[in-house]
């Protein structure tokens, strides 16, 4: 667990095809079921402190035991971490994430320590921060508020992998 940030709830693993990815994850990993939107609804987004109205990042969510894998392809130019990250030729684990219900405090605590804001944005399920740090790849931290609408999809598809037997291997609904 990090002092600063608290549990490490899920991986976030940025790909060129996603598509490929859940078959990889499906097929050799035996890790489902997913739960895959094509376009994440983010109302707010910015990156380096621009915003920008036109992220399309396709995620698809699963879990193993209580860690959270979160697969993300970015369909669009805007400029992003993910970007950022695929451009320095890297694929694989780009964060690890924190659902801290104490969100501003953490984020507070944070910014005084020294870390920076890469880049930000809110949804329907919650804000959501990636705090700069890409001395080396898959270190970046992101802090998800913790809020009744996302733990309810979150602890849904936690529920969903339990016993999975295969079947209905992704999903394009989040659960209920």
């Amino acid at each position: 667990m990090s002092r600063l940030f608290g549990e490490m709830r899920q991986i976030g693993i940025v790909v060129r095809d996603i598509e490929a990815a859940l078959d990889h994850w499906v097929r050799v990993c035996g890790v489902g079921p997913w739960f895959y939107t094509d376009k994440l609804a983010v109302t707010e987004f910015s990156y380096r402190g621009v915003k920008h109205d036109d992220l399309h990042v396709s995620i698809a969510l699963a879990n193993s035991g209580d860690i959270q894998l979160e697969l993300i392809q970015q369909r669009c130019q805007t400029p992003s971490m993910y970007r950022r990250f695929l451009d320095a030729g890297h694929e694989g684990m780009q964060h690890w994430s924190s659902w801290p219900v104490d969100y501003d405090d953490r984020l507070k605590q944070a910014l005084e320590r020294g870390y920076r804001i890469g880049q930000q944005g809110d949804s329907v399920r919650g804000r959501f921060v990636y705090l700069l740090q890409e001395s080396h790849p898959g270190t970046v931290i992101e802090m998800a508020d913790m809020t009744d609408a996302r733990r309810r999809i979150f602890d849904g598809v936690r529920e969903a992998a339990v016993g999975w037997d295969g079947s209905d291997p992704i999903r394009r609904a989040w659960p209920t």
